[in-house]
């Protein structure tokens, strides 16, 4: 009988396919994510009260729903609209970026307020428009004091693409979840899984907190 070690060596092109999935999946939507956020936290930080508002309801209702939701309704009512389907893959990654930017956007928007105003008056008194202070100014200086949140939303993104499984998608854990069933190896199997999912994580996570030690300095 087949060892669980051999079992995972064996099964393990077909678990790192899945994986490599699971992280595509994960920076595609984080990149994605963060574009979107940035211009809906400019819109709610904007002096238009109509479009702070319509960014405001798009982050409050996206933040309300529960992600699996999201995902359901990208799958199997997009397709209804559009007279088409869209695929596993492209409907959990409009989902999970539409779901994401308005996680991005609160962190963004924060990020903003912690630059003192006073920067963007220095910035606006040496001649530069608002387009150019925001770029050259506050951006930069926003974005690095919002780096650590923004890679930890990043780690939380990666556990949730287990969610997935819903639309048939074979993420990581998707692809455990097919390995135990068919050799009957549930335990070990989702041992395994943990392990994995611990390791990038933990990783991941040190990898933050040496980065915020660093921009403290």
């Amino acid at each position: 009988m087949m060892s669980d070690l051999q079992l995972i060596l064996q099964s393990l092109p077909f678990l790192l396919e899945g994986l490599g999935l699971s992280l595509l999946l994960t920076l595609l939507v984080a990149v994605g994510g963060i574009l979107m956020a940035l211009v809906l936290a400019l819109l709610r930080l904007s002096g238009n009260r109509a479009l702070s508002t319509l960014a405001a309801t798009y982050v409050n209702f996206f933040r309300s729903m529960p992600l699996i939701l999201v995902i359901f309704w990208f799958f199997f009512l997009v397709p209804l609209v559009i007279g088409r389907p869209v695929g596993s893959f492209y409907s959990a990654l409009i989902a999970f970026t539409l779901f994401e930017a308005a996680h991005y956007t609160e962190i963004i928007r924060a990020g903003i307020l912690s630059v003192s105003r006073g920067q963007g008056w220095a910035a606006a008194a040496t001649g530069l428009t608002y387009g150019q202070s925001l770029r050259y100014v506050i951006l930069p200086q926003a974005f690095r004091n919002m780096t650590p949140l923004l890679l930890t939303q990043g780690i939380i993104l990666f556990q949730d693409t287990s969610l997935v499984f819903v639309v048939s998608l074979s993420d990581f854990l998707t692809s455990v979840t097919i390995v135990a069933r068919n050799e009957g190896r549930l335990v070990s199997m989702y041992i395994f899984a943990a392990v994995v999912y611990f390791a990038i994580c933990f990783v991941a996570s040190r990898f933050v907190h040496q980065f915020e030690k660093k921009a403290v300095r």
